[in-house]
């Protein structure tokens, strides 16, 4: 497994994100060996065209977009081999709708009728039998981690608990090492191999790659020089915070501690990266609000017939530094829909949802004019979600570190909302934080980028929404 913005990724997907793509350019070729079948001189002079470069790049990029969206670069949980070849099957369909749209207004980039569909449909089954090869040749020789955790407390259950979870990852999780000389018992359904003055043998006798380090409390409990010798040896010695955070994407406030903030890597924002950023949000925003001007149109015209009131919605947020401002979106809920109970948390199946507000939430139309707050400054497209103050008063008491989410700009959109259904409780505001702190950790250019590229397949799918 290896880290990709501090999260571990399973080898298994990048292998095989690398590999299709090649699978899909040789499909391709094959594809115009047939259309040329007998002519060896039109094949050679049709490949060496100019653009033929770019027309397979675009046809290769719309699939393997397509295959991500369908979750076909996910091993997070299984599907069938009937399962797997319709969902190919579905991916491949839409990627040709969608190249054919991409061809009425670049004509230049058509690879050619016979050549594209012949193509499309070798590499279909070059991809499906390379996911078959590659399952058989994955189990019989991809190295597995052996994973060893030192401690057997709540945190050591949350780490068992995630490596369980995450499958994908060719992790064997060996057992624990308790505080104590203890000889027998298990956590979680793991063993547990003995005591800390056993380490060197258990890691020894198990061929331990990585160890875990999850004790409640390390005074006088750690045992510093078998791990020395152990780290010297070439095992992975990792801490629990960290490990918990890269297997879930999010930085688990049950069991981190103050000084984990203190001296934790992370949490650096360079002065080019707030630059960067400031100037891809007005990019994006101007760019976004020139192609979907139509649609807003549409959506407007749709709730002014649908109900009663404005059509834009003011609503005081709090934002950078806790400063206040007011964030627009299309009106979803009926004209004064607080006016009896306060502000309030949307519920499921909320009776002050418009029947277009309804659709709105769900595909996240109703946050386009939050366009104009990220061109105002107010926002950025990826940031935490802003809050009501009414609720951040609340929550601030409720919740540890939870102004820290007002150190940048909130967003349009944030590794939370990507990460996780809407929120309608005070548990469900402590999830969010938990995955706005690690992005918070790990803020980056090209984090926000993936982000965004992950707002599309929630934005698509229309799921938990409210």
């Amino acid at each position: 497994m290896v880290r990709v913005f501090n999260q571990y990724v399973s080898v298994k997907s990048l292998l095989l994100i690398l590999l299709e793509g090649i699978l899909i350019v040789g499909g391709l070729l094959c594809g115009a060996k047939l259309r040329f079948l007998g002519n060896v001189a039109e094949f050679y002079d049709f490949v060496q065209l100019p653009n033929f470069g770019e027309q397979v790049l675009i046809i290769v990029i719309a699939v393997q977009i397509c295959f991500y969206y369908c979750d076909l670069y996910s091993f997070t949980y299984t599907r069938s081999r009937s399962g797997e070849i319709v969902d190919i099957c579905q991916s491949i369909g839409v990627a040709c709708l969608i190249l054919g749209v991409v061809y009425f207004i670049f004509p230049a980039l058509l690879l050619g009728r016979g050549v594209f569909f012949m193509g499309v449909g070798i590499s279909g089954a070059l991809v499906f039998g390379s996911r078959l090869l590659l399952d058989h040749a994955w189990r019989a020789a991809a190295p597995q981690h052996r994973v060893l955790i030192l401690g057997s407390g709540e945190a050591a259950i949350t780490i068992a608990r995630e490596l369980t979870r995450r499958g994908d990852l060719n992790v064997h999780l060996s057992g624990l090492v308790h505080e104590e000389d203890v000889e027998s018992g298990s956590v979680f359904g793991y063993p547990i191999l003995g005591g800390m003055d056993r380490l060197e043998e258990i890691a020894a006798r198990h061929g331990i790659t990585r160890i875990v380090v999850a004790l409640a409390n390390r005074r006088g409990v750690l045992p510093v020089r078998e791990l020395v010798t152990l780290r010297v040896q070439g095992i992975i010695v990792e801490d629990v915070h960290s490990t918990i955070a890269a297997l879930s994407g999010r930085v688990w406030l049950s069991v981190v501690k103050p000084g984990w903030f203190v001296f934790a890597g992370g949490f650096h924002r360079s002065r080019l990266t707030l630059i960067t950023k400031r100037c891809l949000d007005l990019a994006f925003s101007v760019l976004a609000l020139a192609v979907a001007s139509p649609i807003m149109a549409l959506v407007a015209l749709a709730v002014r017939l649908d109900s009663k009131g404005p059509v834009l919605y003011r609503q005081t947020r709090v934002g950078l530094g806790g400063r206040c401002f007011e964030v627009l979106k299309f009106r979803s809920m009926s004209v004064n829909a607080e006016s009896g109970n306060g502000a309030q948390w949307a519920q499921q199946n909320d009776p002050r949802v418009t029947r277009v507000g309804r659709s709105l939430r769900k595909y996240r139309l109703d946050e386009f004019p939050q366009l104009i707050n990220v061109i105002r400054g107010d926002m950025s497209f990826v940031g935490p979600r802003p809050e009501r103050p009414a609720f951040v008063e609340m929550l601030r008491k409720e919740i540890p570190y939870y102004d820290e989410r007002h150190s940048v700009r909130p967003g349009i959109t944030g590794w939370a909302q990507v990460r996780y259904d809407y929120g309608a409780t005070v548990e469900d505001a402590l999830r969010k934080l938990e995955y706005e702190l690690f992005y918070l950790q790990n803020m980056s250019v090209l984090f926000d980028l993936a982000i965004m590229f992950a707002t599309v397949r929630v934005m698509l799918s229309g799921s938990g929404a409210r």
